[in-house]
């Protein structure tokens, strides 16, 4: 079925909820099933293949499980948010540190399936944990919590494993907790491996092969997908929702549309004027969370004239910080603007950076950097994002032209700035991450610190590079303290970002659905929603 003539079927300003008729014969109730819309769409069935999306996530969150989670505590609006801090058994039943905290045992669920009947294993864990440190995004990822050799998952007996680590790390069993390592049915992938592609990579992105609260029933991948819920599921209770339709809807006014028509339960990648519509309605709720993630505008500290402290300081000073706040995100997010100049005010981070609009000082920096009569720049965003980054870039562009600055905007095309920022082509920009561990040496080690792309400002500060080295593994919480201190004192001096805000993940659902549950990802935990 071509999807205009599957949108054709309902009518909701293209948004149609009506299963295709090959699926129909699996269709409960109505209150039964749970209907999602979102802008984007999954592009694999895989946590780390080549070129996946943050949508995949929203796929194998639900379909596999990790050995651990993060547990949810109340948010105090009948929602629920992830509590970094708590980390609880999923797959295995229990876990156990060593006296030297230099390994972990799991103790497996014995009962525990995968969706073909098969029962899980130690040997499928160690496999999927093998898996993702031969992954160049897993091995990375998994580097920060000491996981970095097969050697180090160890098979104590069939329902027993132990991961051995080179030194007490606190970031090992966070990691365990990320969207990576799911446990796969390795019985299953194994049949579809190669001698080239010895971990099944190539089919694991076509096919799902977990034990999840939920399997996959059917799947038009880039259009929408069906999932069912897997009875046998022992690591939690059982999902509210006996199915999950998830469609792409790429426009928002339809996705609006259709939750106001009472067609989907749960509306996705709300832009923040659309929020405005829905708040205004009694038949819907909308549920607002600050995330992990952030905005910033970067300077390539690597490019003149940003390699000159003064440059961006003067810049920090010049921007129209609330304006853009109301005309990006419609007031929708919490401020890394103004706060308290050149100190910690804490020692989390991000905090605000203590710079506010104060275009006399901005003057003054730039004369002290020899640039009185301003110079001529070029300001990059993604085109993708150009909802919020357009009225940005135009305020910016504004503001910074009353200090001398002359600005060009550049568009670039989806899909293509974030390799220009690993090529450090690009000295101005308007970009966004999300930090999936709160600790903040974690933060700096991966956006102040290195080579790579996050390093968003192509910072280098040996100071900075070295604290980040000696916090990783700091045991005294006082030193480590005063340490984390120093460097947000280094990222507010030199400011190499411009930490703009956390924008609020806002979720347009119906009243009827309760539970809501957010996740640092940022996709839908479909497991603890419930119809009310």
């Amino acid at each position: 079925m071509k999807r205009r003539d599957f949108l054709a079927l309902g009518g909701a300003l293209g948004a149609s909820l009506v299963l295709p008729a090959k699926w129909a014969h699996a269709q409960p109730s109505r209150d039964a099933i749970l209907r999602v819309l979102s802008e984007g769409a999954a592009n694999s069935f895989d946590t780390f293949s080549v070129g996946v999306n943050r949508n995949s996530m929203q796929i194998t969150w639900n379909v596999y499980d990790r050995l651990v989670r993060f547990a949810y505590k109340d948010h105090g609006d009948g929602t629920a948010i992830y509590d970094y801090f708590d980390i609880e058994p999923e797959l295995a039943e229990s876990y156990a540190f060593s006296d030297d905290r230099r390994s972990i045992t799991f103790q497996l669920r014995r009962d525990a399936l995968f969706h073909d009947g098969t029962p899980v294993t130690a040997h499928d864990v160690k496999w999927s944990l093998d898996r993702v440190v031969a992954s160049p995004i897993g091995k990375a990822q998994f580097s920060t919590g000491s996981m970095t050799e097969p050697d180090q998952f160890v098979v104590v007996d069939d329902h027993t494993l132990r991961i051995e680590l080179p030194q007490p790390d606190r970031l090992a069993l966070p990691n365990l907790a990320l969207p990576y390592p799911i446990i796969v049915n390795s019985r299953l992938a194994l049949e579809h491996a190669t001698e080239d592609d010895p971990f099944a990579m190539e089919w694991l992105q076509a096919n799902p092969a977990g034990g999840g609260a939920y399997r996959v029933a059917r799947a038009e991948m880039g259009e929408r997908m069906l999932f069912e819920r897997f009875p046998d599921w022992k690591s939690g209770p059982q999902p509210g929702f006996e199915q999950v339709l998830w469609q792409t809807v790429p426009a928002a006014e339809s996705r609006v549309a259709a939750l106001l028509k009472g067609d989907a339960d749960i509306a996705q990648d709300l832009p923040p004027k659309d929020v405005q519509q829905l708040l205004e309605n009694d038949a819907v709720k909308v549920v607002g969370v600050p995330t992990s993630s952030f905005q910033l505008i970067g300077m390539n500290c690597g490019m003149a004239p940003f390699d000159d402290v003064r440059v961006r300081q003067a810049i920090a000073h010049a921007l129209p910080y609330e304006a853009m706040f109301q005309a990006a995100l419609f007031g929708r997010g919490e401020k890394l603007f103004g706060g308290t100049p050149d100190v910690a005010e804490s020692t989390r981070f991000p905090q605000p950076l203590g710079y506010a609009t104060d275009l006399d000082r901005a003057r003054a920096l730039l004369a002290e950097a020899g640039l009185a009569d301003g110079f001529d720049t070029s300001f990059s965003y993604e085109l993708s994002v150009a909802s919020v980054a357009e009225p940005i870039a135009l305020l910016l562009q504004e503001s910074l032209g009353r200090i001398g600055i002359r600005v060009s905007i550049e568009k670039v095309p989806a899909g293509q700035l974030g390799t220009l920022l690993q090529e450090k082509k690009v000295p101005f920009f308007f970009e966004g991450s999300i930090s999936y561990l709160t600790d903040p040496d974690y933060f700096f080690r991966v956006f102040y610190s290195g080579e790579t792309r996050w390093n968003f400002g192509s910072y280098n500060n040996p100071e900075l590079d070295a604290l980040v080295e000696k916090t990783r593994y700091e045991t005294d919480q006082a030193t480590y303290n005063a340490d984390v201190r120093t460097m947000i004192e280094l990222a507010k001096r030199d400011v190499p970002v411009i930490l703009l805000w956390h924008p609020l993940l806002d979720v347009g659902m119906l009243k009827s659905v309760e539970n809501y549950s957010y996740s640092f990802h940022r996709q839908l935990d479909f497991r603890p929603l419930r119809r009310g």
